[in-house]
């Protein structure tokens, strides 16, 4: 039987204080000494245990870079190199000034929801990023801002607007 948050000499002297899983009637008896402080302790290395894990998780998370625009829109950024390969050919087309594959590409982004740095209205056009096996135009885009066939102010959403990741070099 393994034995988790009991220091050594309290495993010896209570050898058979635990006798596995299914004796719980310490639980339910006056005799509550060392039974419980060691429950005490287990519970407390879940709990540690626990709490490692959510700081892992929170830091892989805060990992994607935020970075703020001048008039304080926050967006992540994702380099070219991530991604997706139609993402990459998208990218292409706009920097050669098309032909799109979508009626729509290249039309004006109205950033209604304020989710990009604001602009007045036309400075941000979306194109379609292909998504594989989808029988639509999908949920990919890329929104870029400035003159036709710049590159340098686009944005990359896979969720249909709800957030979006500046493309940097």
């Amino acid at each position: 039987m393994v034995r988790i948050g009991l220091p050594d000499d309290a495993a010896t002297k209570d050898a058979g204080a635990l006798a596995g899983p299914a004796d719980a009637s310490h639980c339910f008896s006056g005799d509550s000494g060392k039974r419980s402080s060691g429950i005490r302790r287990l519970a407390l290395a879940a709990s540690g245990v626990f709490l490692a894990a959510v700081l892992v998780c929170s830091q892989g998370a805060a990992a994607r870079t935020q970075a703020a625009d001048d008039d304080g829109a926050s967006v992540g950024t994702v380099s070219v190199g991530e991604l997706p390969r139609e993402a990459v050919n998208t990218l292409s087309l706009i920097a050669e000034g098309g032909p799109y594959p979508f009626e729509k590409d290249g039309v004006v982004f109205g950033n209604y929801e304020r989710q990009l740095p604001q602009h007045r209205r036309g400075y941000y056009h979306e194109y379609t990023v292909p998504t594989p096996r989808a029988h639509n135009r999908g949920a990919r885009r890329i929104v870029c801002g400035g003159p036709p066939r710049q590159t340098d102010d686009c944005y990359y959403t896979d969720d249909h607007y709800a957030s979006f990741r500046r493309i940097v070099e």
